[in-house]
């Protein structure tokens, strides 16, 4: 009855328009005053002690990092380096926007943040070149979403914090996924063009590529500090962000030189903005998951499951099926926050790595940002290009299409996620 209340109300309160992070408060807190024995101060108190997760705490600075990036020039300069590197092949300046993706992914955390970064600089210079607007859109669209899978990601701290695995194994399972999701998405680039003969950019010599390449230096160093300090012990994913966030004030303002002083203050605002917005969802979400898991509702779920002797593979087919059509509704950190404490102790009594379940779980979130009706992707998309949105859907779904075979490649060979965090970190101690 209580489980059946709390569904219900949810759907029924985002079915009539109320934000998801209002909806999974407001269920939460009605279930529980209704069938519960908690009054409002002890659910202040729920919401408040979410919040202070250590881990949490990294995801404001990624958010200000990011911004300073985003503003700061350095995605313009990974765009040259992209282009002169990989842009004289066929089909190379979508290539090389996908190359950029990869980069500002891997310094910024941020899906969004990457298709507003490279999309704004890469698309116009896509059709300059002669290639449609629409085949430009869906790869940014596309390859945007690697924001999220290249460390650091900010869905990976919120994956960490809700299941209270290592921040640190989540980043090194994201590298080999990232680097074959831009490697097929390259591969595929450069078939299309062979096949409708699209253009290339001349090579313009080894001294333009180094040029290109040290003035990029200055933010992949960034890549070089976060993974860097973090497997060498210099400081913990949390303190990695905070001086994430440092070094990219420090590039932007007085090595690029790009933000002025006066521009300083809105950046910080509207990373303030952000930020603010996701820990919302986020200590509704916990509240959420604090229902649930005190409903005892993940141990009845594990006890049907194996009560119908589902093997690890059916198991697997079923969360990706749950967490596809979830994606398509809410945003990324929400879902994570209400699934994971569902299907994080199945998982375990399955036999499934902590580290393969989280990569399974982000590259899901990484489809969601490219289905309709809430795909952030999408609607950032169609912003930067004036697109309508049906056209931008239209031009992802081939991308979409390959995603779909990515994430059955990494649901079922887990030695895809799970092999560097292990080589680098030895294997994962669940509850040691």
């Amino acid at each position: 009855m209580v489980i059946f209340t709390l569904f219900i109300m949810l759907f029924g309160l985002m079915a009539i328009g109320v934000p998801v992070a209002f909806a999974l408060g407001l269920s939460s807190i009605s279930v529980i005053l209704l069938f519960g024995d908690e009054s409002l101060a002890s659910l202040a108190g729920h919401i408040f002690g979410s919040m202070e997760h250590y881990t949490l705490m990294a995801i404001p600075f990624f958010i200000l990092a990011s911004s300073f990036l985003s503003r700061g020039g350095s995605a313009q300069r990974l765009v040259d380096f992209a282009i002169d590197s990989v842009g004289w092949v066929k089909g190379g300046l979508p290539m090389a926007s996908v190359l950029a993706c990869m980069m500002f992914a891997a310094v910024s955390g941020s899906s969004p943040a990457t298709v507003i970064a490279i999309g704004s600089i890469v698309i116009a210079g896509m059709v300059k070149e002669g290639y449609p607007q629409s085949y430009a859109a869906g790869v940014i669209s596309s390859a945007g979403t690697m924001g999220i899978l290249i460390p650091p990601s900010i869905v990976m701290v919120v994956y960490a914090a809700a299941t209270e695995v290592s921040v640190g194994r989540m980043f090194l399972g994201g590298v080999v996924p990232g680097f074959i999701i831009g490697t097929m998405m390259m591969l595929a680039i450069y078939f299309t063009a062979r096949m409708k003969n699209y253009p290339s950019v001349p090579f313009k010599g080894f001294k333009n590529l180094i040029g290109s390449s040290i003035q990029a230096s200055g933010g992949l160093f960034l890549v070089v500090i976060i993974m860097g300090g973090i497997y060498g012990g210099i400081f913990t994913p949390t303190e990695a962000a905070a001086v994430a966030a440092i070094y990219a004030f420090i590039l932007g303002v007085f090595i690029y030189k790009d933000i002025k002083i006066k521009e300083i203050l809105p950046v910080i605002t509207e990373s303030a903005k952000t930020s603010i917005m996701l820990m919302f969802i986020i200590a509704n979400a916990m509240l959420f998951a604090f229902v649930l898991t005190n409903e005892r509702i993940p141990h009845e779920i594990a006890e049907a499951i194996f009560s119908f002797g589902l093997p690890v593979w059916g198991f697997l087919l079923i969360v990706n099926l749950v967490l596809l059509i979830a994606g398509n509704f809410m945003e990324p950190s929400a879902v994570l926050l209400i699934m994971a404490p569902i299907l994080f102790p199945i998982a375990i009594e399955l036999g499934i790595d902590p580290i393969h379940l989280g990569i399974i779980m982000v590259v899901n979130m990484e489809i969601g940002m490219l289905t309709p009706p809430v795909g952030l992707n999408l609607f950032v998309t169609s912003s930067i290009t004036r697109m309508p949105l049906l056209k931008v859907i239209r031009a992802t779904f081939p991308w979409l299409l390959l995603m779909l075979v990515f994430l059955m490649m990494i649901t079922f060979i887990p030695e895809l996620s799970i092999s560097l965090p292990n080589a680098l970190m030895g294997p994962e101690i669940v509850g040691g």
